[in-house]
Protein backbone atom coordinates (compact mmCIF):
# COMPACT_ATOMS: atom_id res chain seq x y z
CA UNK A 1 0.00 0.00 0.00
CA UNK A 2 1.27 3.36 -1.13
CA UNK A 3 -0.30 6.08 1.19
CA UNK A 4 -0.37 9.76 -0.84
CA UNK A 5 2.92 11.85 0.61
CA UNK A 6 2.14 14.56 2.89
CA UNK A 7 -0.99 13.18 3.74
CA UNK A 8 -2.49 14.26 6.81
CA UNK A 9 -5.67 11.74 7.43
CA UNK A 10 -6.71 8.41 9.24
CA UNK A 11 -4.21 5.91 7.56
CA UNK A 12 -1.62 8.06 6.08
CA UNK A 13 0.90 6.93 8.05
CA UNK A 14 3.43 3.68 7.82
CA UNK A 15 2.02 2.98 10.95
CA UNK A 16 -1.59 2.94 11.21
CA UNK A 17 -1.58 1.04 7.97
CA UNK A 18 0.33 -2.06 9.20
CA UNK A 19 -0.39 -2.08 13.24
CA UNK A 20 -1.98 -5.09 14.00
CA UNK A 21 -4.10 -4.59 17.11
CA UNK A 22 -6.44 -1.80 16.45
CA UNK A 23 -9.80 -2.27 17.39
CA UNK A 24 -12.80 0.06 17.23
CA UNK A 25 -14.11 2.04 20.33
CA UNK A 26 -17.73 3.76 20.62
CA UNK A 27 -18.39 7.29 20.71
CA UNK A 28 -19.70 8.52 24.28
CA UNK A 29 -23.25 8.95 24.31
CA UNK A 30 -25.03 10.15 26.90
CA UNK A 31 -23.70 11.55 30.46
CA UNK A 32 -20.85 10.03 32.28
CA UNK A 33 -19.76 10.80 35.64
CA UNK A 34 -16.05 10.03 36.59
CA UNK A 35 -12.95 10.67 38.74
CA UNK A 36 -10.83 11.61 36.15
CA UNK A 37 -11.55 13.01 32.25
CA UNK A 38 -8.58 13.05 29.80
CA UNK A 39 -9.17 15.00 26.50
CA UNK A 40 -7.02 13.05 24.07
CA UNK A 41 -5.84 9.51 23.00
CA UNK A 42 -2.52 9.73 22.53
CA UNK A 43 0.51 8.73 24.60
CA UNK A 44 -0.12 11.15 27.41
CA UNK A 45 -3.94 10.40 27.73
CA UNK A 46 -3.28 6.72 27.48
CA UNK A 47 -0.38 6.24 29.91
CA UNK A 48 -1.96 8.54 32.12
CA UNK A 49 -5.80 6.56 31.87
CA UNK A 50 -3.51 3.30 32.18
CA UNK A 51 -1.86 4.13 35.28
CA UNK A 52 -4.87 6.27 36.78
CA UNK A 53 -7.08 3.04 36.71
CA UNK A 54 -4.06 0.87 38.03
CA UNK A 55 -4.81 3.44 40.74
CA UNK A 56 -8.80 2.57 41.53
CA UNK A 57 -10.04 5.32 40.56
CA UNK A 58 -12.44 5.70 37.35
CA UNK A 59 -11.15 7.45 34.45
CA UNK A 60 -12.87 8.59 30.88
CA UNK A 61 -10.50 9.18 27.63
CA UNK A 62 -12.13 11.42 25.01
CA UNK A 63 -10.72 11.36 21.83
CA UNK A 64 -12.20 13.47 18.78
CA UNK A 65 -10.92 10.85 16.06
CA UNK A 66 -9.27 7.24 16.72
CA UNK A 67 -6.36 5.97 19.53
CA UNK A 68 -3.15 7.79 18.14
CA UNK A 69 -4.48 10.10 15.54
CA UNK A 70 -2.49 12.59 16.24
CA UNK A 71 1.47 13.10 17.10
CA UNK A 72 1.34 9.84 18.38
CA UNK A 73 0.55 7.92 15.25
CA UNK A 74 3.05 10.48 12.79
CA UNK A 75 6.54 9.99 14.67
CA UNK A 76 9.44 8.10 13.58
CA UNK A 77 8.95 5.28 16.84
CA UNK A 78 12.09 6.07 18.62
CA UNK A 79 12.03 5.96 22.24
CA UNK A 80 15.20 8.52 23.64
CA UNK A 81 15.65 8.76 27.42
CA UNK A 82 16.55 12.30 27.41
CA UNK A 83 16.16 15.88 26.60
CA UNK A 84 16.20 17.56 22.86
CA UNK A 85 18.58 20.33 24.15
CA UNK A 86 19.30 20.42 27.89
CA UNK A 87 21.50 18.11 29.45
CA UNK A 88 21.76 17.51 33.40
CA UNK A 89 24.22 19.75 34.34
CA UNK A 90 22.50 22.85 32.36
CA UNK A 91 18.72 21.39 33.85
CA UNK A 92 20.01 21.63 37.15
CA UNK A 93 21.51 25.50 36.88
CA UNK A 94 18.15 25.75 34.96
CA UNK A 95 15.57 24.63 38.04
CA UNK A 96 17.85 24.23 40.70
CA UNK A 97 19.31 21.12 42.78
CA UNK A 98 16.33 20.35 43.80
CA UNK A 99 13.67 19.89 41.04
CA UNK A 100 16.41 19.21 38.61
CA UNK A 101 17.21 16.28 39.84
CA UNK A 102 13.80 15.18 40.39
CA UNK A 103 13.45 16.25 36.40
CA UNK A 104 16.31 14.41 35.26
CA UNK A 105 15.47 10.60 37.17
CA UNK A 106 12.14 11.08 35.82
CA UNK A 107 13.52 11.00 32.49
CA UNK A 108 16.32 9.05 33.32
CA UNK A 109 14.22 5.75 33.85
CA UNK A 110 11.49 7.11 30.81
CA UNK A 111 12.78 4.58 28.25
CA UNK A 112 12.52 1.26 30.92
CA UNK A 113 9.58 2.51 31.87
CA UNK A 114 7.87 2.06 28.11
CA UNK A 115 9.51 -1.21 27.31
CA UNK A 116 8.24 -2.41 30.86
CA UNK A 117 4.79 -1.89 29.93
CA UNK A 118 5.50 -3.26 26.70
CA UNK A 119 6.30 -6.78 28.38
CA UNK A 120 4.27 -6.25 31.23
CA UNK A 121 0.84 -5.64 29.45
CA UNK A 122 2.22 -8.12 26.15
CA UNK A 123 2.01 -5.53 23.57
CA UNK A 124 2.20 -6.51 20.31
CA UNK A 125 4.47 -3.33 18.63
CA UNK A 126 7.60 -5.03 17.33
CA UNK A 127 9.57 -3.04 20.18
CA UNK A 128 13.68 -3.00 20.23
CA UNK A 129 15.29 -2.02 22.93
CA UNK A 130 18.77 -1.76 21.65
CA UNK A 131 19.75 1.81 22.18
CA UNK A 132 19.92 5.00 20.78
CA UNK A 133 22.41 6.15 19.07
CA UNK A 134 23.50 10.13 18.47
CA UNK A 135 26.45 10.51 15.78
CA UNK A 136 28.17 14.19 15.81
CA UNK A 137 29.03 16.03 12.66
CA UNK A 138 31.78 17.60 14.04
CA UNK A 139 34.38 17.97 16.25
CA UNK A 140 32.85 20.54 18.56
CA UNK A 141 29.62 18.16 18.57
CA UNK A 142 31.27 15.52 19.52
CA UNK A 143 32.76 17.20 23.21
CA UNK A 144 28.98 18.70 23.52
CA UNK A 145 28.03 14.63 23.12
CA UNK A 146 30.74 13.60 24.80
CA UNK A 147 30.08 15.44 27.70
CA UNK A 148 26.54 14.29 27.78
CA UNK A 149 27.24 10.64 27.86
CA UNK A 150 29.50 11.01 30.84
CA UNK A 151 27.03 13.13 32.58
CA UNK A 152 24.39 10.29 32.55
CA UNK A 153 26.94 7.56 33.00
CA UNK A 154 27.42 9.63 36.35
CA UNK A 155 23.95 9.13 37.13
CA UNK A 156 23.65 5.54 37.00
CA UNK A 157 22.68 5.42 33.16
CA UNK A 158 23.73 2.90 30.23
CA UNK A 159 25.64 6.25 28.43
CA UNK A 160 28.63 5.18 26.05
CA UNK A 161 30.81 7.47 24.19
CA UNK A 162 31.42 6.31 20.54
CA UNK A 163 34.38 6.89 18.38
CA UNK A 164 34.49 6.98 14.55
CA UNK A 165 34.79 3.34 14.05
CA UNK A 166 31.77 2.54 16.60
CA UNK A 167 29.76 4.72 15.15
CA UNK A 168 30.21 3.70 11.48
CA UNK A 169 30.29 0.14 12.99
CA UNK A 170 26.95 -0.03 14.68
CA UNK A 171 25.08 2.14 12.04
CA UNK A 172 27.08 2.02 8.70
CA UNK A 173 27.05 5.58 8.39
CA UNK A 174 30.20 7.19 7.46
CA UNK A 175 31.64 10.60 8.16
CA UNK A 176 31.06 11.15 11.72
CA UNK A 177 33.67 12.06 14.20
CA UNK A 178 32.38 10.15 17.25
CA UNK A 179 28.85 10.11 19.28
CA UNK A 180 27.32 8.48 21.80
CA UNK A 181 24.73 6.05 22.57
CA UNK A 182 21.95 5.76 25.43
CA UNK A 183 21.50 1.54 25.85
CA UNK A 184 18.26 1.84 27.13
CA UNK A 185 16.72 3.87 24.16
CA UNK A 186 15.12 1.90 20.85
CA UNK A 187 12.15 2.06 18.59
CA UNK A 188 8.70 0.93 18.19
CA UNK A 189 5.86 1.06 16.14
CA UNK A 190 3.66 4.09 17.94
CA UNK A 191 0.43 3.40 16.60
CA UNK A 192 0.75 -0.24 17.45
CA UNK A 193 2.27 0.58 21.09
CA UNK A 194 -0.29 3.31 21.67
CA UNK A 195 -3.39 0.82 20.85
CA UNK A 196 -1.84 -1.42 23.10
CA UNK A 197 -1.45 0.95 25.95
CA UNK A 198 -5.26 1.64 25.12
CA UNK A 199 -6.47 -1.73 25.67
CA UNK A 200 -4.28 -2.18 29.06
CA UNK A 201 -6.11 1.23 30.08
CA UNK A 202 -9.34 -0.59 29.14
CA UNK A 203 -8.31 -3.62 31.04
CA UNK A 204 -7.80 -1.70 34.23
CA UNK A 205 -11.11 -0.33 34.20
CA UNK A 206 -10.67 2.78 32.10
CA UNK A 207 -13.21 3.63 29.48
CA UNK A 208 -12.09 5.08 26.03
CA UNK A 209 -14.19 6.48 23.85
CA UNK A 210 -13.31 7.35 20.06
CA UNK A 211 -14.85 10.08 17.75
CA UNK A 212 -15.45 12.43 20.87
CA UNK A 213 -14.53 15.86 20.12
CA UNK A 214 -14.53 18.13 23.44
CA UNK A 215 -16.36 21.18 22.19
CA UNK A 216 -16.20 23.06 26.16
CA UNK A 217 -14.81 22.36 29.50
CA UNK A 218 -16.55 24.56 31.96
CA UNK A 219 -15.86 24.90 35.74
CA UNK A 220 -18.91 23.76 37.77
CA UNK A 221 -19.08 23.37 41.81
CA UNK A 222 -17.92 19.50 42.34
CA UNK A 223 -15.34 19.66 39.46
CA UNK A 224 -15.63 20.15 35.54
CA UNK A 225 -18.40 19.85 33.00
CA UNK A 226 -16.91 18.21 29.48
CA UNK A 227 -19.58 18.67 26.51
CA UNK A 228 -19.16 16.46 23.38
CA UNK A 229 -21.19 16.73 20.47
CA UNK A 230 -23.31 13.72 21.99
CA UNK A 231 -23.06 13.62 25.60
CA UNK A 232 -21.32 15.04 28.24
CA UNK A 233 -18.68 14.03 31.04
CA UNK A 234 -18.47 15.78 34.66
CA UNK A 235 -15.03 14.88 36.42
CA UNK A 236 -13.26 15.88 39.72
CA UNK A 237 -10.33 16.35 37.50
CA UNK A 238 -9.35 17.15 33.85
CA UNK A 239 -6.35 16.18 31.75
CA UNK A 240 -5.92 18.02 28.27
CA UNK A 241 -3.52 16.19 26.44
CA UNK A 242 -3.85 17.20 23.02
CA UNK A 243 -0.85 18.50 22.37
CA UNK A 244 -0.36 20.09 19.31
CA UNK A 245 -4.13 19.03 17.81
CA UNK A 246 -5.77 21.08 20.44
CA UNK A 247 -7.67 23.27 17.95
CA UNK A 248 -9.79 25.72 19.56
CA UNK A 249 -10.22 24.23 23.34
CA UNK A 250 -7.76 26.33 24.85
CA UNK A 251 -6.64 29.40 22.92
CA UNK A 252 -4.26 30.21 25.67
CA UNK A 253 -2.62 26.93 25.00
CA UNK A 254 -1.99 27.50 21.49
CA UNK A 255 -0.12 30.73 22.22
CA UNK A 256 2.33 29.15 24.53
CA UNK A 257 4.10 26.67 21.94
CA UNK A 258 5.76 26.22 18.55
CA UNK A 259 3.65 24.41 16.48
CA UNK A 260 6.51 22.70 14.46
CA UNK A 261 5.06 20.28 11.25
CA UNK A 262 7.42 17.22 10.27
CA UNK A 263 7.51 15.14 7.61
CA UNK A 264 7.96 11.17 7.72
CA UNK A 265 9.01 9.14 4.78
CA UNK A 266 9.29 4.86 4.69
CA UNK A 267 10.82 3.59 1.55
CA UNK A 268 9.44 -0.22 0.07
CA UNK A 269 11.49 -3.21 2.34
CA UNK A 270 14.84 -2.87 1.65
CA UNK A 271 17.46 -6.34 0.73
CA UNK A 272 18.33 -7.67 4.02
CA UNK A 273 22.20 -7.99 2.87
CA UNK A 274 21.89 -3.96 3.20
CA UNK A 275 21.20 -4.67 7.08
CA UNK A 276 24.39 -5.92 7.28
CA UNK A 277 25.92 -2.81 7.15
CA UNK A 278 23.45 -0.49 8.17
CA UNK A 279 21.95 -0.36 11.54
CA UNK A 280 22.53 -4.48 11.85
CA UNK A 281 21.52 -4.50 15.90
CA UNK A 282 18.03 -2.05 15.18
CA UNK A 283 18.91 1.23 17.02
CA UNK A 284 17.51 4.25 16.44
CA UNK A 285 19.59 7.39 14.72
CA UNK A 286 19.34 11.21 15.72
CA UNK A 287 22.43 12.99 14.64
CA UNK A 288 24.28 16.16 16.20
CA UNK A 289 23.06 18.59 12.95
CA UNK A 290 20.43 21.90 13.97
CA UNK A 291 18.50 20.43 10.93
CA UNK A 292 18.32 16.71 12.48
CA UNK A 293 18.82 13.44 10.33
CA UNK A 294 17.67 10.37 11.79
CA UNK A 295 17.04 7.17 10.09
CA UNK A 296 16.08 3.77 11.27
CA UNK A 297 14.00 0.80 10.10
CA UNK A 298 11.25 -1.40 10.72
CA UNK A 299 10.32 -5.04 11.40
CA UNK A 300 9.94 -4.95 7.91
CA UNK A 301 13.09 -3.37 6.82
CA UNK A 302 11.46 -0.47 5.37
CA UNK A 303 13.62 2.71 6.20
CA UNK A 304 12.30 5.87 7.75
CA UNK A 305 13.38 9.59 8.19
CA UNK A 306 11.99 12.61 9.11
CA UNK A 307 13.06 16.45 8.47
CA UNK A 308 10.90 20.20 8.10
CA UNK A 309 10.58 22.74 5.24
CA UNK A 310 11.38 26.22 5.19
CA UNK A 311 8.27 27.23 2.85
CA UNK A 312 4.93 26.01 3.22
CA UNK A 313 4.00 26.13 -0.38
CA UNK A 314 4.22 22.56 -1.84
CA UNK A 315 5.54 21.22 0.87
CA UNK A 316 3.51 18.30 1.48
CA UNK A 317 5.17 16.84 -2.15
CA UNK A 318 8.27 18.06 -2.11
CA UNK A 319 9.60 17.59 1.52
CA UNK A 320 9.52 13.75 1.11
CA UNK A 321 11.34 13.74 -1.62
CA UNK A 322 14.07 15.81 0.02
CA UNK A 323 14.41 13.87 2.95
CA UNK A 324 14.52 10.13 0.47
CA UNK A 325 17.39 12.12 -1.43
CA UNK A 326 19.17 12.99 1.94
CA UNK A 327 19.01 9.39 3.23
CA UNK A 328 20.00 7.87 0.35
CA UNK A 329 23.26 10.44 0.38
CA UNK A 330 24.27 10.17 3.84
CA UNK A 331 23.90 6.49 3.71
CA UNK A 332 25.63 5.85 0.52
CA UNK A 333 22.63 4.04 -0.61
CA UNK A 334 22.20 5.05 -4.33
CA UNK A 335 19.95 2.31 -5.68
CA UNK A 336 17.56 3.50 -2.33
CA UNK A 337 14.17 2.72 -3.13
CA UNK A 338 11.41 5.38 -3.58
CA UNK A 339 9.16 6.42 -1.07
CA UNK A 340 6.22 3.77 -0.30
CA UNK A 341 5.12 6.26 2.48
CA UNK A 342 5.19 9.80 3.31
CA UNK A 343 3.46 11.17 6.37
CA UNK A 344 3.50 14.76 8.62
CA UNK A 345 1.94 15.65 12.14
CA UNK A 346 2.19 18.67 14.09
CA UNK A 347 5.16 18.95 17.23
CA UNK A 348 4.57 21.52 19.97
CA UNK A 349 7.75 22.50 20.92
CA UNK A 350 8.09 24.69 24.14
CA UNK A 351 10.45 27.63 24.62
CA UNK A 352 12.88 26.00 26.82
CA UNK A 353 12.37 22.36 24.97
CA UNK A 354 11.82 20.67 28.53
CA UNK A 355 8.20 18.64 29.63
CA UNK A 356 5.95 21.35 31.20
CA UNK A 357 2.63 20.61 33.49
CA UNK A 358 0.28 23.55 32.51
CA UNK A 359 -1.86 24.90 35.49
CA UNK A 360 -5.25 26.30 34.10
CA UNK A 361 -7.31 25.51 36.84
CA UNK A 362 -8.32 24.05 40.37
CA UNK A 363 -7.83 20.15 39.19
CA UNK A 364 -7.58 21.25 35.19
CA UNK A 365 -3.87 20.70 33.63
CA UNK A 366 -2.34 20.35 30.20
CA UNK A 367 0.52 18.14 29.72
CA UNK A 368 2.92 18.49 26.96
CA UNK A 369 6.50 17.18 27.07
CA UNK A 370 7.35 16.04 23.41
CA UNK A 371 10.12 17.85 22.10
CA UNK A 372 11.21 15.22 19.61
CA UNK A 373 11.07 12.99 22.69
CA UNK A 374 7.29 12.29 22.66
CA UNK A 375 6.95 8.44 23.23
CA UNK A 376 9.83 8.52 26.52
CA UNK A 377 8.78 11.32 27.70
CA UNK A 378 4.59 11.60 27.69
CA UNK A 379 4.38 7.91 28.61
CA UNK A 380 6.49 9.10 31.86
CA UNK A 381 4.56 11.89 32.28
CA UNK A 382 1.15 9.77 32.32
CA UNK A 383 2.69 7.71 35.47
CA UNK A 384 3.30 10.89 37.36
CA UNK A 385 -0.63 12.17 36.49
CA UNK A 386 -1.76 9.47 37.95
CA UNK A 387 -0.29 10.45 41.10
CA UNK A 388 -1.81 13.65 40.88
CA UNK A 389 -5.10 12.37 39.58
CA UNK A 390 -5.21 10.34 43.09
CA UNK A 391 -4.13 13.59 45.09
CA UNK A 392 -0.50 14.47 44.77
CA UNK A 393 -0.16 18.14 44.71
CA UNK A 394 0.77 19.42 40.73
CA UNK A 395 3.26 21.63 42.29
CA UNK A 396 4.95 18.31 44.04
CA UNK A 397 5.84 16.65 40.87
CA UNK A 398 8.87 16.23 38.99
CA UNK A 399 7.57 18.32 36.28
CA UNK A 400 7.75 22.37 36.01
CA UNK A 401 4.57 23.27 36.97
CA UNK A 402 3.01 26.87 36.20
CA UNK A 403 0.04 28.67 34.20
CA UNK A 404 0.72 28.44 30.73
CA UNK A 405 2.84 31.62 29.53
CA UNK A 406 1.97 32.95 26.12
CA UNK A 407 4.64 33.36 23.82
CA UNK A 408 5.46 37.56 22.89
CA UNK A 409 4.55 37.69 19.54
CA UNK A 410 3.47 34.97 18.75
CA UNK A 411 1.75 35.27 15.61
CA UNK A 412 5.31 35.89 13.90
CA UNK A 413 7.48 34.07 16.47
CA UNK A 414 5.22 30.58 15.48
CA UNK A 415 7.16 30.37 12.21
CA UNK A 416 10.48 30.94 13.60
CA UNK A 417 11.84 27.25 13.35
CA UNK A 418 10.72 27.22 9.81
CA UNK A 419 12.19 30.39 9.25
CA UNK A 420 15.82 29.83 10.53
CA UNK A 421 16.01 25.87 9.02
CA UNK A 422 18.06 27.60 6.10
CA UNK A 423 20.53 29.59 8.50
CA UNK A 424 20.76 26.20 10.64
CA UNK A 425 21.46 24.49 7.02
CA UNK A 426 24.44 26.48 6.52
CA UNK A 427 26.02 26.18 9.89
CA UNK A 428 25.73 22.15 9.87
CA UNK A 429 27.85 22.86 6.72
CA UNK A 430 30.52 25.43 8.20
CA UNK A 431 30.63 23.04 11.23
CA UNK A 432 31.11 19.62 8.92
CA UNK A 433 34.27 22.18 6.62
CA UNK A 434 35.90 23.51 9.89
Amino acid sequence: MTAAIGQEAHGASLWHAVSRNRRERPALQGGLDVDLAIVGGGFAGLSTALHAAEKGISVAVLEAEIIAWGATGRNAGFVVPNFAKMDPDSILAHLGPERGERLIDFAAGSADLVFGLIKRHGIDCDAVQNGWIQPAHSPAALEKVKSRAAQWARRGRPAVTLDRQGVEALTGARGYVGGWMDRSGGVLNPVAYANGLADAAQKAGAKIFERTPVTSVDRVVDGWSLKTPSGSVRAGKVLIATNAYGGSLNPLLQRSYFPLKIFQIATEPLPRDVRTRLLPGGQGVGDTRRNLFTFRFDADNRLISGGMHILSAGADTRVPHTIWRRLARHLDLPDLPPPAYGWSGMAAVEPDFLPHLLDLGPGLIAGRACNGRGIAMTTAMGKVLADWATGTEARDLPLPFAPPAPVPFHALLRHAPNMLLGWSMLRDRLDETA
